[in-house]
């Protein structure tokens, strides 16, 4: 029987609401939430609410995927999405 980490007695990281992390305990979250306020430090995203990151990697990352590959292994994979998708009976 698998337990929980709650159940463990672990302590959960909390995240934020696009999955950033957030210090566990209450008063250091409060100084947290204080210091974006006065603009000490940045909360790191961007206006749709992701983070920038992120989003600058996942920009490079398709690029530079792109330019690795051939033709014929762009064909291929193409193929085998348009297969996955469209090939499924009962649609």
């Amino acid at each position: 029987m698998m337990l929980s980490a709650k159940q463990q007695g672990c302590i959960i990281m909390p995240r934020g609401p696009k999955g950033e992390k957030r210090p566990a305990d209450v008063n250091q979250r409060a100084v947290m939430v204080a210091r974006i306020a006065t603009g000490e430090i940045e909360d790191k995203v961007t206006d749709d609410g992701k983070n920038a990151a992120a989003v600058a990697l996942g920009r490079m990352g398709g690029k530079a995927r792109a330019e690795t590959m051939s033709k014929k292994r762009r064909k291929e994979i193409a193929r085998k999405a348009a297969e996955s998708r469209w090939g499924k009976s009962g649609r």
